[in-house]
């Protein structure tokens, strides 16, 4: 048994008005996109190459520059930060290790005061983490 095919290609102009309605509303979606909220906290991390990690569960604590204190993308204060460092300490079965986002601008004092913090919790280890990059794209301070 043999079917008729009715379906013929098509072999006229295309149509622009489609194509620029099409690109038209990409440009809108582009263009608003960028007026999204993202959820996260904003933290302008330093840039480092080459530096090592850790092979241990990891507990991750984000300073911005205002110097407020971030954990599992929430504003948390102080006490209760110091709170959940503890029970991660003693929840983890190998010693955790905290890994702190930190924003350039924040003060080193303010690292030094969360890795004390992180200790009286019961985690030894403290690494600031940094994006990738290498020395020679940032201008170093002359001495």
């Amino acid at each position: 048994m043999r079917f008729s095919v009715s379906v013929k290609p098509f072999r006229g102009q295309l149509d622009v008005a489609a194509f620029a309605g099409v690109f038209m509303l990409l440009l809108v979606f582009v263009l608003l996109a960028s007026l999204v909220y993202t959820p996260g906290v904003s933290v302008s991390l330093p840039f480092a190459e080459g530096l090592p990690g850790t092979d241990r569960p990891t507990i991750e604590v984000a300073v911005d520059s205002s110097g407020r204190y971030y954990h599992q993308n929430q504003l948390i204060a102080e006490p209760a930060l110091r709170a959940r460092l503890r029970e991660a300490a003693t929840n983890s079965a190998a010693p955790p290790t905290l890994v702190v986002r930190m924003d350039q601008k924040a003060s080193h004092e303010m690292l030094v005061h969360l890795t004390m913090l992180a200790r009286e919790a019961g985690i030894n280890d403290t690494l600031l983490a940094t994006s990738p990059g290498s020395s020679e794209t940032i201008p170093l301070p002359k001495p």
